[in-house]
């Protein structure tokens, strides 16, 4: 890294978004102090570094975007992993749904690279690699396409993502997601040979899956030298290049040793009705045939049933899924008889029948039924503990902008995991991770006008991209919901003195055609623990 001192110009003409999905702010506190770290304790040393708050809930799929756009989701308009159609069946977001416009719509030549919720990859001016959410690397991957080509030529064994499902073994877990750490590195590398441009936004994910199923200090530790090690190389090159360099994640990190299945206490009040089970269904039930337990002992024949349902029409699997009993969140809910249920990642709805084909809620009751809702949630408690298991959200007063938004949003207090299941008991202590997002990501900053040594005050997602725009002398769109992070300017600098612009924006976004390959992305998030 270069030393500090250096001398730097009055002011950076171009910006350096280095993503690090799911670091939390206590843990590059704490090794930065301890001298793990030396790189980021650099960096904090050097310019402005804090806790980001995340979205509520704390998730990627939205957490992203309002770090990209500086809106919060209903104003970009993405707000799970799955959007619910009317009928109630799923399809996945993508970029499309991204109603405001992105940093990289706004500054260019631009290279993007691996940042969540870009498939399918926008036609900008520069160069974009898609991530999370992406198929495969065979389903137009880049733009222009002809960069797909160059990586896979160039980097050995390229990947979009790995699936911890599949291992059983933690130890051969970290070394692939090492090996993918490897690979994208490479990426990184293959794309700063990029001569021209003014945003260069790159995201790992590596940090994010392996928090997920190791949680100890030794092998997070490992981890968090090799990122501080990536994080010295892109100083490095920021300096080389006058950039300023902005260091962000999405949400923080903690351990869990419980979840709330939510659907189950809807249901002990009334407000949400499993569904009875047919002649065929009785029968199985009556023979110990489960959904779990099919799973479970094909897994111990050897069977790879997720393999399986891959290779089988969707409207088979779906049609044998609801022929077995078992607690699925779509599959074994009577939604003629239930007025309230969760999907996704915590967003409750209200089956109206303006929203839903088969509602049962009219429009002029909603209002009633989101009472019940979050009185029955914000009255749950676990016995022996003093706090509650979940911070219940009325979707009007964090989404007040769409119509379509979640009705109710719920987010696990740390420690607890938030599950769709419809399981026997309100809470148990089985988690599929062993650790699970928090609200403190990190913010640091450093470049010729950020001030060292400062702090950003209440700084959240919404606010990087207002901040890395006026630091560039960039208007500001009026759509956004953050604010500048004026504080950690230097004093006197253009950044600190001048009051931000605003404008109006319309961008006329060309995206590749998404190839409509909803199963392997669902697969994958399985794997990774988002979906049930």
């Amino acid at each position: 890294m270069s030393e500090k001192g250096r001398v730097r110009k009055q002011q950076a003409s171009r910006a350096f978004v280095l993503g690090l999905d799911g670091v939390p702010w206590d843990l590059i506190e704490q090794w930065s102090q301890a001298g793990e770290l030396p790189n980021f304790a650099q960096l904090i040393e050097d310019g402005a570094a804090g806790p980001l708050k995340s979205t509520v809930p704390a998730n990627t799929p939205i957490a992203w975007p309002s770090i990209s756009t500086g809106c919060w989701a209903d104003s970009h308009g993405i707000y799970e992993f799955y959007k619910l159609r009317a009928n109630r069946s799923k399809r996945a977001y993508n970029q499309t749904d991204r109603r405001q416009p992105a940093l990289w719509n706004l500054l260019s030549p631009a290279v993007v690279a691996n940042v969540p919720m870009t498939y399918p990859p926008e036609t900008i001016d520069g160069k974009m690699v898609s991530g999370m959410m992406t198929p495969n690397v065979n389903s137009g991957f880049t733009e222009p396409p002809a960069l797909g080509d160059e990586i896979l030529d160039r980097i050995d064994d390229y990947t979009i993502e790995l699936q911890w499902d599949e291992y059983d073994d933690d130890d051969r877990l970290v070394r692939d997601i090492h090996s993918l750490v490897e690979t994208r590195r490479e990426l990184m590398r293959h794309l700063m040979e990029t001569p021209e441009w003014r945003l260069f936004f790159f995201v790992y994910v590596a940090p994010d899956r392996l928090q997920h199923r190791v949680w100890d200090d030794e092998r997070l530790l490992e981890h968090y030298h090799y990122l501080d090690d990536i994080l010295g190389e892109v100083i490095d090159y920021c300096d080389e290049r006058e950039s300023a360099l902005y260091v962000v994640s999405d949400h923080g990190f903690g351990p869990v040793s419980s979840s709330v299945y939510v659907n189950r206490v809807l249901a002990n009040h009334g407000l949400l009705t499993k569904r009875k089970p047919d002649r065929s269904q009785s029968l199985l039930s009556s023979l110990g045939i489960t959904r779990s337990r099919v799973v479970d002992t094909a897994a111990a024949t050897g069977l790879d049933v997720q393999a399986l349902a891959k290779r089988l029409p969707r409207d088979l699997v779906d049609s044998v899924a609801k022929q077995v009993p078992g607690t699925h969140s779509v599959y074994d809910v009577d939604f003629s008889q239930t007025r309230a249920f969760l999907h996704g990642l915590g967003s409750i709805y209200v089956n109206d029948t303006h929203r839903f084909e088969s509602g049962i809620v009219e429009p002029t009751d909603v209002k009633k039924v989101k009472t019940e809702v979050m009185s029955a949630l914000r009255g749950l408690r676990v016995p022996g503990r003093d706090t509650a298991p979940i911070v219940v959200h009325d979707g009007a007063d964090l989404f007040p902008d769409d119509p379509d938004a979640p009705d109710v949003v719920v987010e696990p207090e740390a420690g607890y995991m938030v599950s769709t299941r419809l399981a026997d008991e309100v809470v148990d202590d089985h988690t599929p991770v062993v650790a699970n997002h928090r609200p403190e990501g990190v913010f640091l900053a450093r470049g010729p006008d950020i001030a060292p040594g400062a702090s950003p005050d209440g700084a959240t997602v919404v606010d990087v991209a207002p901040t890395i725009l006026h630091g560039l002398q960039e208007p500001i769109p009026e759509a956004s919901d953050g604010r500048v992070l004026s504080e950690i300017f230097v004093d006197g600098s253009m950044p600190s003195v001048e009051s931000p612009r605003v404008r109006s924006y319309q961008t006329d976004r060309k995206t590749s055609s998404a190839t409509g390959k909803h199963d392997i992305v669902e697969d994958r998030l399985r794997g990774l623990g988002y979906v049930e």
